[in-house]
């Protein structure tokens, strides 16, 4: 009988990939109040008082200021609710997103 060997079958592992990563960016306008902002900043990116103000000023100085990074989806979402909420109250809040390089 010949002495057969058997190899071991190795699976290649997918590469997997780390997804993009977008910037969540507010931009600033001259009409929404400051205490809105802060408090939509604390309340769709749980951020502190401090923390909001902060972005909200740097963005009020600066025309616009990254909130956060987030995968594609959260990114947009996020945007997404935290405009509708000025919306909701009749202000132009504006928050966009786009990648991170």
């Amino acid at each position: 009988m010949p002495d057969s060997t058997i190899k071991p079958q190795t699976k290649a592992k997918p590469k997997v990939e780390r997804p993009k990563l977008y910037k969540v960016i507010l931009v600033n306008d001259d009409y929404t109040p400051r205490e809105f902002v802060v408090r939509v900043l604390k309340a769709e990116f749980r951020m502190s008082e401090d923390q909001a103000a902060k972005v909200m000023l740097t963005a009020h100085q600066r025309g616009v200021c990254v909130v956060a990074v987030f995968t594609r989806d959260i990114a947009e979402t996020k945007a997404t609710r935290a405009t509708d909420a000025g919306r909701a109250k009749g202000y132009p809040l504006l928050f966009t997103i786009e990648p991170e390089e």
